[in-house]
């Protein structure tokens, strides 16, 4: 991942519809989820969810696929395993870090 690429799937999370989007998508699995059922069960309006997916899907985080009449979303979890590894890459300067996530790891 680049940082460009980066800072376009940060930016699309950085939305807190978007979010809950993404998350409920990384529950589902590969099963995905239609947006009826994502709006049922976040509450969100059809026309703000399409616009959700739509900034979602253009930051690589979710693909959508049509299965018959039925759109199905899925989270890219590789695009999301890339972004945490990205995030991640330089932590504690290589050094292991302790599992104690209140450790400052400034001074690693």
């Amino acid at each position: 991942m680049n940082d460009a690429d980066v800072v376009k799937a940060l930016a699309a999370l950085a939305q807190e519809s978007r979010l809950k989007v993404f998350r409920l998508l990384i529950v589902a699995g590969p099963e995905g989820v239609t947006p009826g059922r994502m709006t049922e069960e976040l509450g969100i309006v059809p026309t703000s969810l399409s616009f959700h997916l739509k900034e979602l899907t253009n930051a690589g985080l979710i693909t959508q696929e049509r299965v018959g009449r039925n759109l199905i979303y899925r989270a890219r979890i590789a695009a999301m395993n890339d972004l945490l590894g990205f995030l991640t890459a330089n932590c504690c300067g290589g050094n292991a870090c302790m599992p104690d996530s209140a450790v400052d790891c400034s001074n690693c």
